[in-house]
């Protein structure tokens, strides 16, 4: 049987699982009576810990929140990936947070035994952060504000700024935040649109107070992050194209990074996102298949003028072996 103060410690961590725990499941996983959980109970709300205990068939033990608890007890996996969680945080990846990230880890790294500040301090120095660099911060009060939106179901009212730089006044009932790379974005229910969209955080301007609740919708196409894996490339990108494949979907949905809709057995319509026409002309090039632009303009042109590029090269070699 373990010592008085180890085994405080060992009921502390179980506790702290978020489950309740009968005084029989307890005293098994101690290794005592019941009797001796009982007590080792009551020293624990001696110390300051809030150990609720219900009555009933499914009754038992559980440790409460309360503004008084004592230091969380983490075992040595926790502290590390905390203190690797802070580190992290205190690149700056959020704005404001930098700071309170430093002072928070610096006191961790007070109270880590020998063994673990080894650890902690091998992966520091084997990680390498880049900084954000001169891409526009998000501030965690903005990440508050919104995830406490998403909690009370009220509605978001934001000025954004989109891509190409065009204001708009936004309603939206936010359903999700995402965090994906170095960017924020927020998935939510445009109410003037009537249709889901996708914001970049640091393009958002939240404006006070909040609007009206809300009832939560089903998340898009079933699961917000199947809808991310679908839609997520288009706000990353600032051009978009659409084309006509004479091909069935199945054989080129998987093939591209893009959006495969089927308009009947023999043909698709494929949506994709990029940075320059010259990577669309790379992508369609390499399915091997006929297709039509059906938008933008600039797009056909682009590959009208990359055609006769390809023409003429062909035409000058053949001239040089006739």
């Amino acid at each position: 049987m373990l010592a008085t103060p180890a085994r405080l410690l060992r009921m502390l961590s179980l506790l702290q699982m978020g489950r309740d725990w009968s005084g029989t499941e307890l005293a098994e996983r101690l290794e005592v009576t019941t009797r001796t959980v009982r007590r080792d109970v009551e020293r624990l709300r001696d110390l300051g810990y809030p150990v609720h205990t219900t009555i009933g068939p499914n009754g038992g033990y559980r440790l409460g929140p309360g503004a008084s608890l004592p230091p969380l007890l983490l075992d040595d996996d926790e502290a590390v990936a905390v203190a690797v969680g802070l580190h992290t945080a205190a690149a700056g990846h959020v704005a404001g947070a930098e700071e309170a990230s430093l002072r928070a880890l610096s006191k961790l790294e007070q109270v880590l035994p020998s063994r673990l500040r080894h650890r902690v301090t091998t992966l520091k120095n084997a990680v390498v952060t880049m900084s954000p660099g001169t891409e526009p911060g998000v501030r965690a009060t903005a990440l508050t504000a919104i995830s406490t939106a998403i909690r009370a179901a009220e509605t978001l009212r934001f000025d954004y700024l989109d891509h190409h730089g065009v204001a708009s006044r936004r309603n939206v009932e936010p359903h999700r935040l995402i965090c994906w790379g170095r960017k924020w974005y927020l998935v939510g229910w445009d109410v003037e649109r009537t249709s889901w969209r996708t914001f970049r955080v640091d393009r958002m301007t939240l404006r006070t107070p909040n609007g009206p609740r809300f009832a939560h919708r089903e998340p898009p196409d079933g699961d917000v992050a199947a809808y991310l894996r679908r839609t997520m490339g288009f706000a990353m990108w600032p051009l978009r194209s659409q084309l006509l494949v004479h091909a069935p979907a199945a054989d080129i949905d998987g093939r591209i990074d893009g959006i495969v809709t089927p308009v009947d057995e023999s043909t698709c319509r494929v949506e994709l996102a990029s940075d320059s026409y010259d990577l669309v002309a790379l992508v369609v090039g390499m399915l091997d298949v006929d297709f039509e632009v059906e938008s933008p303009p600039e797009l056909a042109e682009h590959l009208r003028k990359l055609g006769n590029r390809f023409n003429g090269a062909s035409t000058r070699n053949h001239g040089e072996h006739a």
